[in-house]
């Protein structure tokens, strides 16, 4: 999600995972905007394997990636990525996936942890889909880049397990802070965990739920800011969001565009 609106959606779901969070405390201890951190990861920890990154993502040993934020495409120059956040939600994800099937489209799909756990049928979909799996953290807080390093390593790394073993075994290969809240620290973590962070480019705005036009009309105006478009599943109404991407995924390749992934 790339705006901090819909608080009242988003404390329901930090509330539910309270409990999830407690737990996990007792159990483990396109911007950076705040300053660096001590207490980093020990990079000798991670295990590297020869597999390709989407191997890894099937369960093999953590490779580690990039610590930059990614933004471009794996697909070149006139490719583009579409990414969706928030979900899966039991209404939106299935549609989201008929529109992308309908129009030959793979996506990456940053989810939330709690929301992964409760709906690990609809994570199975999408990775039977052949789509990628990014961690958007466990309750989706926006203030991540303002709470202490223990906090923002159990927002990930739960997040990373509810989603792997919602998903059946297969990891997220990207992680995407909560309102682009990223910091040093959660950069390098995730990159360690083999989950390159990930920007955005385009945001489409749906989050405000101005109407499908003006979706698709903030789209189609910032192309030229580059391949990362963000969209959502979740967080309330994506019904303009759906409509929008009947729209806007022909329209991108009749501009001559075709679809990937972010760069690993």
């Amino acid at each position: 999600m790339a705006h901090s609106g819909g608080r009242g959606w988003y404390g329901k779901v930090i509330a539910a995972a309270l409990g999830v969070t407690a737990v996990a405390a007792m159990t483990s201890l396109w911007d950076t905007r705040l300053g660096s951190s001590d207490g980093r990861p020990d990079r000798g920890s991670v295990s590297a394997s020869p597999s390709g990154p989407d191997a890894q993502a099937q369960g093999q040993k953590t490779v580690p990636v990039s610590e930059e934020i990614a933004h471009a495409s794996d697909g070149g120059a006139r490719s583009v990525n579409i990414t969706i956040d928030d979900g899966p939600d039991p209404a939106w994800t299935p549609q989201m996936l008929e529109v992308l099937r309908d129009n030959g489209v793979k996506a990456t799909f940053c989810m939330v942890g709690t929301q992964a756990q409760a709906h690990p049928d609809l994570v199975k979909d999408v990775v039977a889909a052949g789509h990628r799996l990014c961690d958007h953290t466990v309750s989706h807080d926006v203030t991540m880049d303002r709470r202490s390093e223990a906090y923002q390593s159990q927002q990930i790394l739960d997040a990373e397990r509810m989603i792997t073993k919602a998903s059946g075994g297969v990891r997220p290969m990207y992680y995407r802070a909560p309102g682009g809240a990223f910091t040093p620290y959660s950069r390098h973590l995730a990159a360690s965990r083999g989950m390159r962070p990930l920007g955005w480019n385009i945001d489409s705005k749906d989050f405000e739920r101005a109407g499908t036009a003006a979706i698709v009309a903030t789209v189609k105006g910032e192309m030229s800011n580059g391949p990362t478009l963000l969209f959502h599943d979740g967080g309330g109404d994506r019904s303009q969001t759906v409509a929008a991407l009947r729209e806007l995924l022909p329209w991108l390749k009749e501009q001559g565009y075709s679809f990937g992934f972010p760069v690993r």
